[in-house]
Formats: structure tokens, sequence, C-alpha cells
């Protein structure tokens, strides 16, 4: 199974290329979040190792964050098996997502740099143009960097640190949404107020545009789902 490369660089912004334990994350969390994998499925690390020809200690670390959305229950001594999060587990980690990235919002407006605005502008430019390919996968790999140049312009490394945690468990949910039809152009516009937000350097503004926006991302989920 090869990685995928990261999107060509941009100014001010720092590509990390994934693990290979992270792209099985991905790619077994979309399976499980559109239902190819269903709840009781066992994941056994053998089989899926043959499956993605890698040896077992990427699958087992992939299990393991897949465990942190609740995605996967890991048992003693026996196979992990696909499990989903409940609503209320759902609905808890969204609404702490929404905080902490109206908290980095906030202060980006207050902190960031001039290099790092441009930098802004710059990637919510190119989700523009990727709105025209209708290539979830690469908007969503873009939206990444997107919300990374904001926790970065935040200037508060812990609270970095914990959003960066918190939308890891999130990711898989985060993701599929922009399966929804038209999505990729409404998050943009969600984008829009939160970069005019911090350009100006208004705190509270940007702030309450991305919690709402990290709001209608759970809605804009949870039709996704019901849709399945």
């Amino acid at each position: 199974m090869s990685m995928v490369a990261p999107p060509a660089e941009m100014p001010g912004i720092r590509w990390q290329r994934k693990t290979l334990a992270e792209e099985l994350r991905l790619q077994l969390a979309d399976e499980i979040v559109r239902g190819a994998l269903t709840p009781g499925a066992t994941l056994d690390e053998t089989t899926l190792a043959r499956r993605f020809d890698v040896s077992r200690t990427p699958v087992r670390e992939a299990i393991r964050l897949l465990a942190a959305s609740g995605l996967v229950e890991v048992r003693a001594h026996r196979a992990a098996v696909v499990a989903r999060p409940s609503a209320e587990q759902l609905a808890g980690m969204f609404e702490v997502m929404a905080e902490l990235e109206a908290l980095c919002a906030g202060f980006a407006a207050e902190r960031m740099t001039g290099t790092e605005r441009q930098a802004l502008e710059h990637i919510h430019e190119k989700l523009r143009v990727l709105i025209q390919s209708g290539d979830p996968q690469h908007y969503h790999e873009v939206n990444e960097a997107f919300h990374n140049c904001i926790y970065t312009g935040a200037h508060n490394t812990y609270l970095a640190e914990i959003t960066l945690a918190t939308r890891a468990r999130v990711q898989p949910f985060r993701r599929a949404q922009f399966r929804n039809l038209g999505r990729l152009a409404k998050s943009h516009v969600e984008h829009d107020r939160v970069v005019e937000a911090i350009l100006r350097g208004e705190h509270a503004i940007a702030g309450s545009a991305m919690y709402a926006h990290i709001v209608t991302v759970r809605d804009e989920y949870e039709l996704y789902s019901e849709s399945l």
C-alpha cells in the first residue's frame, strides 16, 4: 500500500507526510463510516495486514487510532471489532471541537503575523479552486492545512496540541460530510467569514464564525449519516 503524497507546497505551510498507520486508519475509517464495515465486524490484524500488504505493526496502530474515535472496540486477548460512537458521544466531541477551534480563530485574529495571514489567504484560495474539481479527498487534505494554519496563528502551543488531538478523533466524521452534494462550496463560504474576521483582527467575530462552521460540519455529518 503506497502512501499518499502531500499536496504541493504552499508559502508558510509545512506539510507532514502521513504515516502508514494513518493511511490505514483513514481507509478503514471511511469503510466504517460508509457502512462497508458494519458494527460487530471483526478486524483481524493478520487478515488486514495481508489485505494491505503490510506488517501487523501499522495495522495494530491504525486500530488503536480508530478506537480513539469510537469506531473500533479493542478487547483484551481478542480481535478488535467495528463500533460506532453513540449520538451523545459524537455530539460531545463536536461540542468540544467547536469551542477549541473558536478559541484558535479568536487568538489568530489577534496574533497572526503578516506571513501567516498571507499563507491563510493562499490556502483559502486553493480551496476555492478545488471546489471545481469536486474531489472531496483533496479538498479535505487542503482543508486540514487551512485549520492547521489557524491553530499555528493562535500562537498557543498547548491549545494547538489539544485541538489537533481532538480533531484526530472527530476527523473521520468531518471527512465524510464533504461527500454531501454542494458541501465543498458551502464550506468555503463558511471559511470566508472566518478568514475575513481574522484578517480584520476581530477576535469575537472570528471565534463566533468558526464555532458556527464546526456546528454546521456536525449537522452536515448527520445528514450524510442519515443518507446511508
